[in-house]
């Protein structure tokens, strides 16, 4: 396999054999293929697993936002949310476990309304899309995003110009 680096950290990769061109992009999220040979299929799985919490960006501000208590605030701040996902193709079991055990769990289709439930309890009814590879949805303060980042699972959070930005390891 023959390999050189493009602008922007794109990879140019010329298989021989098989002459088939890929872009790979190591340092972005999931590897998108220009031209994939039938042998090829993408890891629809990527988000399956248990995931703890490495960095998170914006949590205060966007906590504030959202009008949590400031002594709730500072307990969940160097807490170490784990998330819990199971998929069986366009359905998900989505469980995530915050301090004092606390643990909400989301089941959707892909493309589909569901009932989805916060942390604080709030039911609300929201449809989950996955385009590019990344999962989106909109809950009722804000709109949340996920995707598979070099081997991490990135959230984001958007509300207004707040933004709460979480990456997770594998665990």
């Amino acid at each position: 396999m023959q390999m050189r680096e493009v602008a922007r950290g794109v990879q140019y990769i010329n298989r021989e054999q098989s002459r088939f061109q890929y872009l790979a992009f190591p340092s972005a999220c999931l590897s998108i293929s220009a031209l994939t040979p039938p042998h090829t299929t993408t890891n629809k799985m990527a988000f399956a697993g248990r995931w703890e919490t490495e960095t998170q960006e914006g949590y205060e501000a966007f906590c504030k936002l959202l009008g949590i208590p400031d002594d709730i605030i500072e307990k969940g701040r160097d807490y170490k949310l784990i998330t819990e996902v199971t998929q069986d193709g366009d359905n998900f079991s989505w469980t995530q476990i915050y301090p004092t055990n606390a643990k909400v769990t989301n089941t959707f289709t892909i493309g589909k309304e569901c009932d989805m439930e916060t942390i604080g309890g709030k039911k609300f009814k929201a449809t989950v899309h996955m385009e590019g590879g990344k999962l989106s949805t909109t809950f009722p303060n804000y709109h949340h995003t996920t995707e598979i980042c070099g081997g991490k699972m990135v959230e984001t959070s958007k509300a207004g110009s707040v933004v709460l930005k979480r990456t997770s390891k594998k665990i």
